[in-house]
């Protein structure tokens, strides 16, 4: 199976920016874990579209990563600047800034911000999956308003509007076909 999953901020205060269900910064981790591999297994795939980790301990990094299931690919974000080759060689398939992968003819545009216009935008078969945004619009009818002005053909994969969990390809084309 293929999932998807952007700004997890793991070990970053981010209840100062976005309101998060948790207590404490070592309470968000152990819930983002846990639900990750709850959805995600050793031989799936995961495709995280950026701002995995804004702490700035590469042991506790590096601890997170391994407790982690699957396959990981990194698109970058804007908080991915601690990743050294070592860390890139040892936990991540690749890292990337943007990348399209092809599932059942359908084009993937994985980046980290939400674009407008994309490789592919006019044709029937691609769409294009984000991050960045959070919840930051409040709430569902606001992110709906975000999705419209992007177009039907996008889909923000965060952890705040996903349940704090990754979100699966099947899930991602029967959401896009409602």
């Amino acid at each position: 199976m293929i999932y998807f999953t952007a700004d997890t901020h793991f070990s970053h205060d981010i209840n100062r920016y976005f309101k998060r269900p948790y207590d404490s910064v070592d309470q968000m981790n152990e819930s983002l874990i846990k639900n990750w591999n709850l959805c995600v297994n050793n031989n799936d795939e995961i495709y995280i579209l950026g701002d995995f980790y804004a702490g700035d301990d590469v042991s506790e990094f590096e601890n997170i990563l391994k407790r982690l299931n699957g396959k990981k690919y990194l698109i970058k974000g804007n908080h991915d600047k601690y990743l050294d080759s070592n860390v890139i060689n040892n936990y991540f398939e690749w890292v990337k800034n943007y990348y399209v992968i092809n599932y059942q003819n359908i084009n993937m545009v994985l980046f980290h911000y939400p674009i407008l216009i994309w490789d592919g935008y006019f044709e029937n078969n691609s769409i294009h999956l984000y991050g960045h945004v959070h919840n930051m619009l409040g709430n569902k009818s606001e992110q709906e308003k975000l999705e419209n002005i992007l177009g039907k053909k996008t889909m923000n994969v965060g952890v705040d509007v996903n349940n704090y969990k990754p979100i699966s390809i099947d899930e991602i084309l029967k959401r896009m076909k409602t």
